[in-house]
C-alpha cells in the first residue's frame, strides 16, 4: 500500500477557526483508490443519538427521531437553537378523514433501531406502527431513516410509508421534511441561478402588515432597510419539480451553506410541472413530497377504506459546505452546491440505503424510444425537448393528477429520442408533454418494466388535437401564461429584484389587482392581427374589484375577421388553460348577451396559482366545436366570461388559444 498524495484543508471563519481532517489516498493492489478519513461513529445516549464522520455531527432525539442539532465546521449547531428541540428538523404530514378536520402531525416515532453501524456508514431508523385501536391517529406506518456516510459533508434522510389492507379511509394533503436554521447566521437564499437574494428575517414579518392572506406580509420596518416596502410571501419561492434539484441557504459570517438536494423526482407527486415550496423566511429549508399546492384537491392522496399502499420517499441529501470567499459573495456556496447536486443525480439510484424496500439499480429497467409529432399541417417532426415519462396507468394527461405511485421522466433530445433509466419494475403508461404542441401524448399500450429489462418502443407518433387549419392563435402552447402581459405590482409594493428578473416577473405580490386598475370599467379587447399578446393580453383572467370587497365577473372579447364563412361546416376553438381557481369560463360566439353560453367549462380549478404567483397550475384543454352558422363574413367576436366572482383570486390563466378553420375531411 503506497501513499499517493496528502492534502490538509484549513479554513478560517471570522471569529471561528477550524481545521479539516487530513485526507490521504491509498491505492491497494487491485488499483482501487481508498481514502483514509475519520470513520463514521454512532454515539447513543439515553435520550439522543449522534452520527458523526469528522466533518459533521447530527443529533436526533430518541425515540422520536427529531433532528435537534447539526454541527459543522466548528459551529455547534446550524439549526434554530432559538426554537424548542422538536421544532428544528422533522418530517410531518397534514391529513384528514373528513373535509372539516385537518390535522398536522409530526412523525414522532415510537421505536429506535440501529440498522447499520460500520466505519463507512451509519443508518438509523425511527419507526411508528399504527394500532387499530388508535382511531384518532393517522392510519399509516412510518419508518424514517437517517444515513451518514464516510467522507461526506452532510447526511441523508428517507422514509418508508405503508398502509395495510383493511385500514380506514384517510386523505393526505401534505407530506414533507423540514429544517429550520439559525436566524442570525443564514440570510442569503438561493433557488436557481437567477433567484438568489438576501432575505427578510422572521421578526420582519412579525412587525409587518398582513395582506390579503396570512402568508403575505408587507415589510414596514425590516431589520434590513433595503427591504422596506417589499411583500414577503413563501410562495414567491416555489419551483417546478423538474427545476428543483437543489435549494437552500448560505451565510456570510461564518460563510457556510445548508442545502437540500433532491436527486430524483420519482418519489414526488404530480409529474415534472408540479410546483411546490422550497425555502422561506425562518430561515426554513424543506422538501415537499406530497401537497395540494398549485393543484388543489386533485393532488390530495385519497386512500379509500381498506386500501393498502407502500412507498419509499427519498433519500434526499442535506449538503453542508463552506468557503471563505463566500463572505463577500455567498453565491459561491450556491455554485458549489450545484456541483454536488450533479454528483448526487449521477449517483441515483443510490447503492447505500439498507432497506429492501428501496429499489437498487440492478432491480430497475430502462425504456427507450423516439417520439414524432404529426400535426397534419406538416410532415412528421421530432418531439424536440418533450418531457416524456412513465406513471401509473390512467387517462390522457392523468399523470399531472397522479399521487400514489412513482413517476419517471426525462427530456427528449432535439430529435425526439428519449431514454428513461432506473425505472422501478411495474406496469406504466407512457406520457409526454411537448413544448409548442397542445394536449398530452399517451402511448396506446401499457409498458411492463421488469428488473434489468431494456425496452425499445421504437418510433412513436403523437397526433395532437387539430380539426382544421389555423386561422389565428394567441400565445404559445407551453402550459404556462408566462408569455402574456405581466404588470408591475401596485405602487405600494416594492418590486423584488433578482440578478435577471425575466424568469420571475410574475412572482410579485398583488398583480391580480392591476387588472381592475387597467380596466376599471370596460374589459380587455383583443384584436387579432393588430394586438400583441405580450402587451395586450393580461396574464390572468380575474374578477374586477368594484369596491367594498365586492367583485364582478369579467368578459374578454377577441375580435377577428373571416372573409368567407362556410356555414355548413364546423370550426374549432382550441382553448388551453394554464391554471384555474374556482372559476367558470363561459364562451359565446358573436352574441355576448345570450343567457346560455355556447360552451362552459363548469366550475373548475383549485390550484390558487393566481394568488400564489405560480404562472401555471394544472393544465386543461378544451376543443370547442363552433357551428359555422354562428359566424359571419367580416367581423366576428368571441366573448370569454369568467362568471364566478366572489373574491379577487378567482379566475383562469390562459396557455394558448387557436381558432381553426372548417373540419378537414
Amino acid at each position: 500500500m503506497q501513499i499517493m498524495w496528502m492534502k490538509i484543508y484549513v479554513m478560517e471563519f471570522t471569529m471561528i477557526a477550524f481545521t479539516f481532517f487530513v485526507v490521504a489516498d491509498y491505492r491497494p493492489h487491485n488499483g482501487q483508490i481508498l481514502t483514509e478519513t475519520p470513520v463514521v461513529k454512532l454515539d447513543i445516549r439515553t435520550e439522543q443519538v449522534t452520527m458523526s464522520n469528522g466533518i459533521a455531527n447530527v443529533t436526533l432525539s430518541i425515540p422520536d427521531g427529531l433532528v435537534t442539532s447539526v454541527s459543522y465546521g466548528g459551529i455547534d449547531n446550524l439549526l434554530a437553537t432559538q426554537n424548542v428541540k422538536n421544532n428544528r428538523g422533522y418530517w410531518d404530514v397534514f391529513w384528514n378523514r373528513t373535509a372539516s378536520r385537518r390535522v398536522r402531525t409530526k412523525f414522532l416515532r415510537k421505536s429506535f433501531e440501529v440498522i447499520l453501524d460500520s466505519e463507512h456508514q451509519v443508518e438509523i431508523s425511527f419507526k411508528s406502527t399504527w394500532n387499530t385501536s388508535e382511531s384518532d391517529e393517522l392510519p399509516l406506518n412510518s419508518d424514517i431513516r437517517f444515513v451518514m456516510l464516510r467522507d461526506t459533508p452532510g447526511f441523508y434522510t428517507y422514509a418508508i410509508f405503508e398502509r395495510l389492507e383493511g385500514w380506514p379511509l384517510v386523505y393526505i394533503e401534505n407530506l414533507r421534511v423540514v429544517f429550520k436554521l439559525q436566524q442570525d447566521m443564514f440570510h442569503y437564499m438561493a433557488i436557481s441561478d437567477e433567484r438568489q437574494r438576501v432575505m427578510p428575517m422572521q421578526v420582519d414579518r412579525e412587525t409587518g402588515k398582513v395582506l390579503d392572506y396570512k402568508e403575505a406580509v408587507l415589510l414596514t420596518n425590516p431589520t434590513n432597510p433595503d427591504l422596506i416596502g417589499e411583500a414577503d410571501d413563501k410562495y414567491f419561492y416555489a419551483n417546478d419539480n423538474k427545476d428543483d434539484k437543489v435549494h437552500g441557504w448560505g451565510g456570510a459570517n461564518p460563510p457556510v451553506g445548508f442545502w437540500m438536494i433532491i436527486p430524483s423526482e420519482e418519489f414526488r407527486t404530480g409529474g415534472p410541472y408540479k410546483q411546490d415550496l422550497t425555502s422561506h423566511v425562518g430561515p426554513t429549508v424543506l422538501s415537499v413530497f406530497v401537497s395540494r399546492h398549485y393543484a388543489g384537491e386533485d393532488l390530495v392522496i385519497k386512500f379509500q377504506q381498506g386500501e393498502p399502499w407502500k412507498k419509499v420517499i427519498g433519500p434526499v441529501f442535506l449538503y453542508l459546505n463552506s468557503n471563505d470567499s463566500a463572505k463577500d459573495n455567498p453565491s459561491i456556496l450556491w455554485n458549489d452546491a450545484k456541483k454536488r447536486m450533479n454528483q448526487e443525480v449521477a449517483s441515483w439510484p443510490y447503492g447505500f440505503p439498507v432497506s429492501t424496500d428501496y429499489i437498487k439499480s440492478n432491480q430497475r429497467g430502462t425504456v427507450k424510444g423516439q417520439l414524432f409529432i404529426n400535426d397534419s399541417t406538416t410532415d412528421l417532426v421530432p418531439a424536440s425537448n418533450a418531457y416524456i415519462g412513465l406513471a401509473l396507468p390512467g387517462d390522457v394527461g392523468s399523470w399531472q393528477r397522479e399521487c400514489k405511485g412513482y413517476q419517471f421522466w426525462t427530456k427528449a433530445d432535439s430529435c425526439g429520442n428519449f431514454t428513461i433509466e432506473n425505472v422501478i419494475s411495474g406496469s406504466y403508461n407512457l406520457y409526454a408533454a411537448i413544448p409548442g404542441i397542445i394536449g398530452d401524448y399517451k402511448y396506446n399500450s401499457d409498458v411492463q418494466v421488469t428488473p434489468g429489462s431494456s425496452i425499445e418502443l421504437g418510433s412513436l407518433v403523437y397526433n395532437p388535437p387539430r380539426n382544421g387549419a389555423t386561422l389565428w392563435e394567441i400565445g404559445v402552447p407551453d402550459r404556462t401564461a408566462a408569455e402574456f402581459f405581466v404588470p408591475t405590482p401596485p405602487p405600494q409594493f416594492k418590486v423584488h429584484i433578482y440578478q435577471n428578473n425575466s424568469e420571475s416577473i410574475f412572482r410579485q405580490y398583488g398583480l391580480w389587482e392591476q387588472y381592475s386598475a387597467l380596466y376599471p370599467e370596460n374589459d380587455l379587447v383583443y384584436n387579432v392581427g393588430t394586438s400583441n399578446y405580450s402587451k395586450d393580453w393580461f396574464f390572468a383572467h380575474v374578477t374586477r374589484n368594484i369596491g367594498n370587497k365586492t367583485y364582478e365577473a369579467t368578459t374578454w372579447r377577441i375580435v377577428f375577421n373571416l372573409e368567407c364563412v362556410d356555414n355548413a361546416s364546423n370550426y374549432t376553438l382550441q382553448l388551453a388553460l394554464a391554471a384555474a381557481q374556482g372559476a367558470e369560463l363561459q364562451v359565446r360566439f358573436n352574441d355576448g348577451e345570450i343567457a346560455a353560453p355556447h360552451f362552459t367549462t363548469g366550475k373548475i380549478g383549485g390550484d390558487n396559482a393566481i394568488a400564489r404567483h405560480g404562472i401555471h397550475g394544472l393544465y386543461f384543454l378544451y376543443s370547442i366545436g363552433v357551428q359555422g352558422n354562428l359566424l359571419v363574413n367580416g367581423t366576428n367576436k368571441i366573448f370569454l366570461t369568467q362568471a364566478i366572482a366572489t373574491n379577487p383570486f378567482q379566475g383562469v390563466m390562459y396557455d394558448y388559444l387557436r381558432f381553426e378553420g372548417p373540419h378537414q375531411r
